[in-house]
């Protein structure tokens, strides 16, 4: 790919944009500069606005004032396919790609080559999209369905859909939150040879940690204003946690000294085939207990089957899952999520937007949905009811919203994550299953929602949080069951775990290392 302008020279700069929703200043004259050949790292809170300038600057929204300009000229999006066409190409956290299309197909969507007759040229489509593949060095046939990739490998396809349109400028939003470390280090060696050609990128993320590693320059938003901005190496990690916060950094969370009660959830031989390869299980014989007031970490990698063995005791999977649950000595069936709350079990799912939420429904609605059965009486809502007790949780968890009328799509993504919690703790759950609880949240909700963690287990609650940032269950959890492939291959008590013991238990082992494991 050739640059069209100089390595480090400014490619793309917004002036003054500021854009508001109802309730919400979410800009106030922001600037951003963004310069060939270089990352520039977006960094700040939920709701500091980042995700509503790069979608100002994909062409996604449009500003209430402001200008952009490209290559020096002044320049309007009316739409994304604008900004395509003009080499700005955004990458969202959630990819969007079509399952069931294949890899060359997704990359050319709308676009397609064809012949004098006006057919598809599906050879000189699977050729392109072959050697932009192999500029990206993924090593997969063009003809594959996307719903047969890794999350790590769609993501390259998005790529290599943005460099189809000779994209001379890629944003990334938060685009490691759901791969594993070595598709994360495939990213950053991709990243870093993109700007070696000329390509600028603007990366959104909320894992500080990443950035001595990828990024060149830094902008930091708080409260939809630009608090600074300039070369990395002129800001120190706790200076950044400062201009985001707004406060001195200090210590993420420190879990109160728990005392525990009698077993609310225990789970039996929890085993769930996979429905794509016969004979395997995506969970495998797994059993374990949770005691009242105790926090219970799930450690593994990707495909460890954590989600999977959440969704399994939420009910998700009747028919086809075995094994027997029981909620305060009592064995419970579960046929149907249903069953589960009915029970007293809670689930909030990895994927906020997608199964945790309705996007076009207000605060209000989300929250009181799985509790509209004690909230209606003779088929008719007791709308004050539900007002009340929505405005109960936005209380107790601080949910930064204007009215709970406002649909949950225009909140930022903590602020969703707490709709989430809010509407299962609703429900007066015995036991709440977090998977992947603080995904995509910078690092004052995530101390928030540690805080709330804690508190429900000083209440009580029986806690199991799966995860695959290990650093957060080491500091959340009382205890750490680890999986791999499925099956459960270690748990550790608090004092005893050490990050060594659990990723040595979470990685996949030979079959004859199993075999001399077992017989050990």
């Amino acid at each position: 790919m050739t640059a069209r302008t100089s390595q480090g020279e400014v490619i793309l700069e917004a002036r003054n944009i500021s854009k508001s929703f109802p309730g919400v200043r979410a800009l106030d004259r922001v600037d951003l500069q963004v310069r060939a050949g270089r990352l520039m790292a977006v960094v700040g809170e939920n709701g500091a606005g980042k995700s509503t300038l790069m979608n100002i600057l994909a062409g996604v929204l449009q500003p209430d004032e402001g200008e952009i300009y490209l290559d020096a000229r002044r320049v309007e999006f009316a739409n994304p396919r604008e900004a395509q066409l003009a080499g700005i190409a955004i990458i969202f956290q959630e990819l969007n790609l079509v399952p069931t299309l294949s890899v060359a197909e997704n990359i050319f969507l709308g676009r397609e080559p064809v012949r004098r007759t006006g057919l598809i040229d599906y050879d000189r489509m699977h050729a392109q999209a072959g050697a932009l593949l192999a500029e990206l060095e993924l090593r997969i046939d063009p003809h594959t369905q996307v719903s047969n990739l890794r999350v790590g490998q769609q993501q390259v396809v998005e790529i290599a859909k943005a460099l189809s349109f000779n994209a001379r400028i890629i944003i990334m939003d938060e685009p490691t939150s759901a791969l594993s470390e070595l598709e994360v280090q495939h990213l950053f060696s991709l990243i870093n040879r993109l700007k070696r050609q000329g390509v600028a990128i603007i990366y959104i993320t909320h894992k500080l940690d990443e950035l001595p590693h990828i990024a060149d320059d830094l902008t930091v938003l708080r409260d939809g204003r630009r608090i600074g901005s300039g070369p990395l190496r002129e800001f120190s990690t706790d200076q950044i946690v400062r201009m985001m916060v707004g406060r001195e950094p200090t210590e993420l969370y420190k879990r109160t000294r728990a005392e525990f009660g009698d077993v609310v959830l225990r789970a039996e031989h929890i085993s769930l085939p996979n429905p794509d390869l016969p004979g395997t299980r995506l969970v495998d014989n797994v059993s374990f207990e949770v005691r009242a007031g105790e926090v219970l970490g799930i450690f593994g990698l990707m495909g460890a089957g954590r989600t999977e063995l959440l969704e399994t005791l939420f009910g998700l999977h009747a028919g086809r899952a075995s094994g027997s649950v029981h909620i305060k000595g009592r064995r419970i069936r579960l046929d149907s999520p249903s069953d589960a709350i009915a029970a007293g079990i809670a689930l909030a799912p990895e994927d906020r937007k997608l199964a945790g939420l309705v996007l076009g429904m207000s605060v209000c609605e989300n929250t009181t949905l799985p509790s509209l059965e004690r909230l209606t009486r003779f088929g008719l809502i007791n709308h004050s009811a539900a007002r009340a007790l929505t405005e109960q949780f936005v209380s107790r968890l601080q949910i930064k919203t204007p009215t709970i009328d406002q649909p949950v799509l225009n909140l930022s993504g903590g602020t969703q994550q707490k709709v989430v919690l809010a509407k299962w703790l609703a429900t007066n759950p015995a036991v709440l299953l977090l998977d992947e609880p603080t995904r995509g949240i910078d690092i004052n909700a995530k101390r928030e929602i540690y805080a709330l963690i804690d508190e429900l287990a000083r209440a009580g609650l029986g806690v199991v949080i799966a995860s695959s940032e290990l650093p957060e269950l080491m500091a959340v959890a009382d205890r750490i069951m680890v999986m791999c492939e499925g099956r459960k291959t270690a748990e550790f008590a608090r004092a005893e775990a050490t990050e060594e013991k659990i990723m040595h238990a979470a990685l996949p082992r030979s079959d004859t290392a199993k075999t001399n494991n077992a017989g050990a």
